[in-house]
Protein backbone atom coordinates (compact mmCIF):
# COMPACT_ATOMS: atom_id res chain seq x y z
CA UNK A 1 0.00 0.00 0.00
CA UNK A 2 1.01 3.36 -1.33
CA UNK A 3 2.38 6.01 2.10
CA UNK A 4 2.01 9.62 0.96
CA UNK A 5 3.11 12.67 2.46
CA UNK A 6 2.34 16.52 1.81
CA UNK A 7 4.29 19.25 3.02
CA UNK A 8 1.47 21.41 4.33
CA UNK A 9 3.91 24.13 5.55
CA UNK A 10 7.43 24.89 4.98
CA UNK A 11 9.50 27.86 4.43
CA UNK A 12 9.49 28.09 0.33
CA UNK A 13 5.74 29.22 -0.45
CA UNK A 14 4.54 27.30 -3.77
CA UNK A 15 2.55 27.85 -6.54
CA UNK A 16 0.34 31.17 -4.64
CA UNK A 17 0.08 28.57 -1.42
CA UNK A 18 2.20 30.47 1.35
CA UNK A 19 4.81 29.63 3.55
CA UNK A 20 6.18 30.44 6.79
CA UNK A 21 9.13 29.83 9.32
CA UNK A 22 7.75 26.23 10.60
CA UNK A 23 6.83 22.93 9.52
CA UNK A 24 3.44 20.78 9.02
CA UNK A 25 3.35 17.48 6.86
CA UNK A 26 0.34 15.29 6.42
CA UNK A 27 0.86 11.20 5.73
CA UNK A 28 -1.65 8.79 4.07
CA UNK A 29 -0.56 5.62 5.75
CA UNK A 30 -2.60 2.26 5.83
CA UNK A 31 -5.90 3.93 5.21
CA UNK A 32 -5.12 6.69 8.30
CA UNK A 33 -4.25 10.19 7.95
CA UNK A 34 -1.20 11.33 10.36
CA UNK A 35 -0.84 15.08 10.86
CA UNK A 36 2.66 15.46 11.81
CA UNK A 37 3.04 19.23 12.96
CA UNK A 38 1.27 22.09 12.53
CA UNK A 39 3.27 24.91 12.05
CA UNK A 40 3.71 28.49 13.51
CA UNK A 41 0.47 29.88 13.33
CA UNK A 42 -3.37 29.01 11.78
CA UNK A 43 -1.70 29.31 8.32
CA UNK A 44 -1.90 24.98 7.58
CA UNK A 45 -5.33 25.21 7.99
CA UNK A 46 -5.64 27.59 4.49
CA UNK A 47 -3.26 25.21 3.06
CA UNK A 48 -4.60 22.17 3.78
CA UNK A 49 -7.53 23.48 1.58
CA UNK A 50 -5.94 24.79 -0.77
CA UNK A 51 -4.27 21.49 -1.20
CA UNK A 52 -7.86 19.91 -1.17
CA UNK A 53 -7.06 18.41 2.23
CA UNK A 54 -9.60 18.36 5.12
CA UNK A 55 -8.08 18.96 8.19
CA UNK A 56 -11.15 17.05 10.18
CA UNK A 57 -10.31 14.25 8.44
CA UNK A 58 -7.07 13.64 10.57
CA UNK A 59 -7.06 10.36 12.55
CA UNK A 60 -3.72 11.41 14.70
CA UNK A 61 -1.68 14.28 15.23
CA UNK A 62 2.00 14.29 16.23
CA UNK A 63 4.46 16.94 18.21
CA UNK A 64 7.71 16.01 16.66
CA UNK A 65 9.32 18.56 19.41
CA UNK A 66 7.92 21.53 21.95
CA UNK A 67 9.05 24.38 19.77
CA UNK A 68 6.30 27.09 18.55
CA UNK A 69 7.30 26.68 14.62
CA UNK A 70 5.99 23.32 15.04
CA UNK A 71 2.87 23.54 17.66
CA UNK A 72 1.26 26.95 17.78
CA UNK A 73 -1.26 25.47 15.01
CA UNK A 74 -2.35 23.11 17.24
CA UNK A 75 -5.14 24.75 19.55
CA UNK A 76 -6.39 25.76 16.14
CA UNK A 77 -6.21 21.73 15.27
CA UNK A 78 -8.17 21.24 17.67
CA UNK A 79 -11.08 23.59 16.56
CA UNK A 80 -11.29 22.09 13.70
CA UNK A 81 -11.12 18.51 14.12
CA UNK A 82 -13.51 16.74 16.84
CA UNK A 83 -11.87 13.19 16.88
CA UNK A 84 -7.34 13.26 16.97
CA UNK A 85 -5.62 13.60 19.56
CA UNK A 86 -2.28 14.73 19.38
CA UNK A 87 0.75 12.60 20.78
CA UNK A 88 3.50 14.25 22.62
CA UNK A 89 6.88 12.80 24.13
CA UNK A 90 6.47 12.87 28.00
CA UNK A 91 7.71 15.38 29.87
CA UNK A 92 6.72 18.14 27.35
CA UNK A 93 6.25 21.03 28.62
CA UNK A 94 6.48 25.10 28.33
CA UNK A 95 9.65 25.50 29.15
CA UNK A 96 11.73 25.73 26.32
CA UNK A 97 13.88 28.89 25.85
CA UNK A 98 16.90 30.56 23.49
CA UNK A 99 19.83 31.99 25.08
CA UNK A 100 20.36 35.59 23.36
CA UNK A 101 23.26 37.33 25.28
CA UNK A 102 21.80 37.90 28.61
CA UNK A 103 18.11 37.09 27.96
CA UNK A 104 16.25 33.95 27.32
CA UNK A 105 13.64 33.82 24.43
CA UNK A 106 10.71 31.76 25.18
CA UNK A 107 10.21 29.32 22.33
CA UNK A 108 8.03 26.63 23.48
CA UNK A 109 4.34 25.59 22.85
CA UNK A 110 1.67 27.90 23.62
CA UNK A 111 1.87 28.67 27.27
CA UNK A 112 -1.86 27.35 28.11
CA UNK A 113 -2.31 24.55 25.21
CA UNK A 114 -1.73 21.17 28.06
CA UNK A 115 -4.18 22.96 30.59
CA UNK A 116 -6.49 23.89 28.32
CA UNK A 117 -7.02 20.74 26.03
CA UNK A 118 -5.80 17.85 28.56
CA UNK A 119 -8.37 15.25 26.78
CA UNK A 120 -6.76 15.86 23.30
CA UNK A 121 -3.37 15.61 24.11
CA UNK A 122 -1.10 11.97 25.17
CA UNK A 123 1.97 12.10 26.59
CA UNK A 124 3.63 8.62 25.26
CA UNK A 125 7.14 7.46 26.65
CA UNK A 126 9.56 4.83 24.97
CA UNK A 127 8.96 3.22 21.63
CA UNK A 128 5.30 3.52 21.02
CA UNK A 129 3.04 1.92 18.47
CA UNK A 130 1.06 4.73 17.34
CA UNK A 131 -0.79 2.51 14.71
CA UNK A 132 0.09 -0.92 13.01
CA UNK A 133 3.29 -0.11 11.37
CA UNK A 134 3.54 3.20 12.62
CA UNK A 135 6.08 4.42 15.65
CA UNK A 136 7.00 7.06 17.75
CA UNK A 137 10.27 6.84 18.91
CA UNK A 138 12.37 8.75 21.51
CA UNK A 139 15.88 9.65 21.24
CA UNK A 140 18.61 6.94 22.59
CA UNK A 141 21.73 8.48 22.15
CA UNK A 142 23.62 10.16 25.40
CA UNK A 143 24.64 13.30 25.64
CA UNK A 144 22.73 15.59 23.94
CA UNK A 145 22.58 18.50 26.48
CA UNK A 146 25.77 19.00 24.70
CA UNK A 147 23.97 20.00 21.67
CA UNK A 148 21.55 22.18 23.77
CA UNK A 149 24.52 23.94 25.34
CA UNK A 150 25.97 24.64 21.59
CA UNK A 151 22.73 25.63 20.20
CA UNK A 152 21.78 28.19 23.24
CA UNK A 153 18.72 26.38 23.46
CA UNK A 154 17.56 25.84 27.65
CA UNK A 155 14.68 24.49 29.65
CA UNK A 156 13.53 25.88 32.86
CA UNK A 157 13.12 23.03 35.39
CA UNK A 158 13.06 23.05 38.88
CA UNK A 159 13.52 27.39 38.70
CA UNK A 160 17.13 26.67 37.03
CA UNK A 161 18.26 26.19 33.57
CA UNK A 162 19.60 23.66 32.19
CA UNK A 163 20.84 22.82 28.58
CA UNK A 164 18.45 21.33 26.59
CA UNK A 165 19.13 17.67 26.17
CA UNK A 166 15.61 17.24 23.12
CA UNK A 167 14.27 14.60 25.58
CA UNK A 168 11.17 16.27 23.93
CA UNK A 169 11.97 15.12 20.37
CA UNK A 170 10.32 11.78 18.88
CA UNK A 171 10.60 10.63 15.48
CA UNK A 172 7.77 9.15 13.84
CA UNK A 173 8.79 6.02 12.03
CA UNK A 174 6.43 4.44 9.35
CA UNK A 175 7.37 0.85 7.87
CA UNK A 176 6.09 1.63 3.95
CA UNK A 177 6.58 -0.99 0.90
CA UNK A 178 10.39 0.81 0.36
CA UNK A 179 11.32 -0.06 4.28
CA UNK A 180 11.54 2.63 7.03
CA UNK A 181 10.81 5.89 6.67
CA UNK A 182 11.77 8.43 9.46
CA UNK A 183 9.83 11.75 10.05
CA UNK A 184 11.65 14.38 12.84
CA UNK A 185 11.23 18.04 11.68
CA UNK A 186 14.22 19.25 12.96
CA UNK A 187 16.55 16.78 13.67
CA UNK A 188 17.65 18.70 17.11
CA UNK A 189 19.60 15.32 18.07
CA UNK A 190 21.40 15.01 14.94
CA UNK A 191 20.30 13.28 11.96
CA UNK A 192 22.44 10.33 11.61
CA UNK A 193 21.94 9.72 15.41
CA UNK A 194 18.59 9.93 14.27
CA UNK A 195 18.72 7.13 11.56
CA UNK A 196 20.87 4.98 13.89
CA UNK A 197 18.46 4.88 16.81
CA UNK A 198 16.18 3.57 14.76
CA UNK A 199 18.67 1.26 13.00
CA UNK A 200 19.04 -0.01 16.19
CA UNK A 201 15.59 0.03 17.69
CA UNK A 202 14.50 -2.32 14.43
CA UNK A 203 17.82 -4.07 13.80
CA UNK A 204 15.79 -6.75 11.25
CA UNK A 205 14.40 -3.65 9.03
CA UNK A 206 15.94 -1.30 6.32
CA UNK A 207 15.87 2.75 6.96
CA UNK A 208 14.84 3.84 3.93
CA UNK A 209 14.24 7.26 4.16
CA UNK A 210 14.37 10.80 6.39
CA UNK A 211 12.08 13.62 6.01
CA UNK A 212 12.61 17.02 8.40
CA UNK A 213 14.72 20.09 8.97
CA UNK A 214 18.20 19.12 10.17
CA UNK A 215 18.81 23.09 12.07
CA UNK A 216 21.99 23.89 10.12
CA UNK A 217 20.27 27.18 8.64
CA UNK A 218 23.73 28.34 11.61
CA UNK A 219 26.47 25.79 10.26
CA UNK A 220 29.53 26.12 8.85
CA UNK A 221 29.92 24.59 5.35
CA UNK A 222 32.50 22.17 7.08
CA UNK A 223 30.01 21.33 9.59
CA UNK A 224 27.27 20.87 6.81
CA UNK A 225 29.90 18.53 4.75
CA UNK A 226 30.43 16.73 8.13
CA UNK A 227 26.55 15.92 8.75
CA UNK A 228 26.22 14.70 4.78
CA UNK A 229 29.04 12.40 5.44
CA UNK A 230 27.72 10.73 8.71
CA UNK A 231 23.99 10.82 6.69
CA UNK A 232 25.71 9.17 4.20
CA UNK A 233 27.64 6.72 6.46
CA UNK A 234 24.27 5.25 7.75
CA UNK A 235 23.39 3.62 4.45
CA UNK A 236 20.18 5.81 4.05
CA UNK A 237 18.40 5.99 0.39
CA UNK A 238 16.31 9.28 0.73
CA UNK A 239 16.43 12.06 2.12
CA UNK A 240 14.04 15.19 1.66
CA UNK A 241 14.44 18.14 3.82
CA UNK A 242 13.64 22.12 4.23
CA UNK A 243 12.48 24.48 6.98
CA UNK A 244 15.71 24.82 9.13
CA UNK A 245 17.87 23.55 6.44
CA UNK A 246 17.54 26.29 4.64
CA UNK A 247 18.75 27.44 1.19
CA UNK A 248 22.30 27.78 1.77
CA UNK A 249 23.35 23.91 3.53
CA UNK A 250 20.77 22.54 1.16
CA UNK A 251 23.30 23.21 -1.56
CA UNK A 252 26.17 21.95 -0.03
CA UNK A 253 24.06 18.63 1.39
CA UNK A 254 22.79 18.53 -2.68
CA UNK A 255 27.16 18.69 -3.42
CA UNK A 256 27.26 15.79 -1.42
CA UNK A 257 24.57 13.64 -1.24
CA UNK A 258 23.51 14.12 -4.97
CA UNK A 259 20.33 12.38 -6.30
CA UNK A 260 19.74 11.11 -2.76
CA UNK A 261 18.14 14.83 -1.61
CA UNK A 262 15.22 16.57 -2.46
CA UNK A 263 14.40 20.33 -1.59
CA UNK A 264 10.69 20.56 0.67
CA UNK A 265 8.59 23.44 -0.08
CA UNK A 266 4.70 24.01 0.58
CA UNK A 267 2.90 21.03 -1.10
CA UNK A 268 5.76 18.97 -2.04
CA UNK A 269 4.35 15.41 -1.91
CA UNK A 270 6.23 12.35 -1.82
CA UNK A 271 5.44 8.58 -1.85
CA UNK A 272 6.83 5.72 -0.54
Amino acid sequence: MTTKLTVVVDNISNEGITGEWGLCLLVEFRGKKILVDAGASKLFLGNMKKLGLDVADVDYGVLSHAHYDHANGIPAFFENNSKAKFYLRDGTAANCYHKMKIFRKYIGIPRSMLRKYPDRIEMVSGDYELMEGAYLIPHKTAGLSEIGKRELMYRKENHRWVPDDFSHEQSLVLDTDKGLVIINSCSHGGAANIINEVKETFPDKHVYGLIGGFHLFNKSGEEIRDVAGKIMDTGIDYVCTGHCTKGRAFGILKEELGDKIYQMKVGYQMEF
